[in-house]
């Protein structure tokens, strides 16, 4: 529907109004390359599709300016880890006050004990542990449901995302399991031990599930790095019920669906998972994460410890549950991660979803919107994934990068990585209108 010359028209257009436009960070960028890799400190800040990178200044709120002053309306709001917006006032003084009294101890504050009632009390599990990072969370909570098990295998949906975490580069192509084709320096055959089904698909779950060597099921109550795909009707359920019955571990790892509700998707929708995982926004962008679980998992973690040789059980790093990122942490969940945060969110997202719709119908593309609470995804494509081959198949690369390109040198952010947007306590309708109205300047150009 939008033809290939004009894409790169818009991409040629879009390339020299940003470089006009960006000297600061042109300059910024040649002065990185000299010792950072890639000239970025972490090779993702590449992915935004813009001829280098783009330098940010500051942020607040739902706003971000860039090294050559320019204001943007951020609905990125850093991949999630400021889902409710940067630097809000809580936390940022929580980390001042904690900066003065020090950073790390490797011993608990009293910060730990209002964190670990808030935690229980928000998401229905008892016993919490805390990481440094979603990736870290998802590493420690197989290593767990392994050893409680005595099972080898951990199942995971096609498309997945669940940080960077080896056992879940496992892809199906054409219904064969792969190693994941970018993965870098693997040494051993991740299928061994890694079970990839199709989301959605009941048969594949019980066929997979009923040969009893599967120690849990890692997933996302709705998948949302693969594009969005969200759970058919009964699907989640038959999932909660086929782990209880074949004796498998449900982990819900929430880190981006935190966005459904006040207690995560699998509280707002359920069903409950034995264990739970969040990360990113957690502790308002400081790199920390927490798992969840059951007392019966506790006390099964509890008999695997007694049983075996102390030492060091491959979970967690010294600088995990450091003093820093819990009283950011705290600040986060008691005073910025509210019902009343949501009860502005989700109505906006809606808003938002409901003008992004419009915006594709008035240019006459059928497209689709999906979004799960604050959190959307527009797809160039007329009908929703049902799984993550067909949310790979609709993906156009260049023509996201087109969209993207076009937004950013007008002031909008949207995700780098696909058409994903989300809505913080801090976003404002004016700016969702504004992300509606450069949308449409967007494909009206071209469409010609």
């Amino acid at each position: 529907m939008i033809a290939d010359a004009a894409i790169d028209r818009m991409i040629a257009a879009e390339s020299e109004r940003f470089v006009a436009a960006n000297p600061r960070s042109a300059a910024l960028g040649k002065a990185a390359a000299h010792h950072w890799h890639g000239g970025v400190p972490f090779h993702w800040m590449l992915d935004w599709g813009t001829p280098f990178p783009l330098f940010a200044d500051r942020a607040m709120g739902a706003e971000l300016w860039d090294a050559d002053g320019h204001r943007y309306d951020d609905f990125c709001l850093g991949d999630t880890g400021s889902m409710f917006g940067h630097s809000p006032a809580p936390v940022a003084a929580a980390i001042a006050r904690q900066a003065s009294r020090g950073l790390t101890y490797m011993l608990p504050t009293e910060d730990a004990v209002v964190v670990a009632d808030e935690l229980a009390a928000r998401f229905k599990l008892p016993f919490w542990q805390v990481t440094s990072s979603a990736s870290e969370a998802n590493r420690a909570v197989i290593r767990w449901c392994r050893g409680i098990t005595g099972r080898d295998k951990v199942l995971v949906f096609n498309g997945c995302y669940h940080g960077a975490v080896d056992d879940v580069f496992v892809d199906l192509r054409g219904g064969v399991p792969e190693l994941r084709g970018s993965l870098v320096g693997q040494v051993y055959d991740l299928r061994e031990h890694t079970v990839v089904i199709e989301f959605n698909d009941i048969a594949a779950l019980e066929a997979a599930l009923a040969k009893g060597d599967v120690a849990c099921v890692l997933a996302e109550p709705a998948m949302t790095n693969v594009g969005m795909v969200l759970p058919q009707p009964g699907y989640l359920e038959a999932l909660r019920a086929a782990c209880t019955r074949h004796g498998t571990l449900l982990v819900w790892d929430e880190t981006h669906t935190i966005s459904t509700g006040y207690g995560g998707y699998s509280a707002a929708l359920g069903p409950p998972g034995d264990l739970f995982v969040l990360g990113k926004p957690v502790a308002g962008g400081v790199p920390c994460a927490v798992y969840g679980f059951s007392a019966e998992v506790a006390d099964r973690m509890n008999r695997l410890r007694d049983a075996g040789e102390k030492g060091h059980s491959g979970i967690g790093t010294t600088l995990s549950a450091n003093a820093l990122a819990l009283a950011a942490m705290r600040a986060c969940l008691t005073e910025v991660m509210t019902p009343q945060a949501y009860a502005h969110m989700l109505p906006l997202a809606a808003q938002l979803a409901v003008a992004t719709r419009a915006v594709m119908a008035a240019n006459t593309l059928d497209w689709h919107v999906a979004h799960v609470g604050a959190r959307g995804e527009f797809v160039c494509d007329p009908t929703p994934a049902q799984n993550g081959s067909e949310a790979r198949a609709k993906m156009h690369g260049r023509l996201e990068h087109t969209l993207h390109l076009f937004l950013i040198n007008r002031g909008v952010l949207i995700a780098p990585f696909h058409n994903m947007t989300l809505v913080s306590p801090a976003t404002t309708p004016a700016q969702v209108d504004r992300l509606a109205e450069v949308l449409d300047q967007c494909l009206k150009t071209l469409r010609g």
